[in-house]
């Protein structure tokens, strides 16, 4: 929400609050059993390297079978789910 309020104002902020409401957004809730999950994705992907936000979003596909991202971060393409499924990267 913050970054939607300050990219694009009010109307933006609405925006995403709908796609939440519609449940065409979902938000996960990061549990402490993820945390030696996460620890071991940042480990895999050192190389890279991958943040806890890049973490956190390959845990929650794993998760929820959720492959589509919308991003424009290239390390997406080498990521991947369960050590082997790729993202469908949305193209904008």
């Amino acid at each position: 929400m913050y970054l939607a309020l300050h990219r694009g104002g009010w109307q933006m902020q609405k925006q995403l609050g709908q796609l939440l409401l519609d449940k065409l957004l979902v938000v996960y809730d990061i549990q402490e059993s993820d945390y030696s999950r996460l620890l071991a994705l940042m480990e895999q992907y050192r190389d890279r390297p991958m943040d806890l936000a890049d973490a956190t979003l390959v845990l929650v596909a794993e998760k929820t079978g959720y492959r589509q991202i919308l991003t424009i971060d290239s390390d997406f393409l080498f990521y991947r789910i369960t050590n082997k499924e790729s993202f469908d990267i949305i193209q904008v």
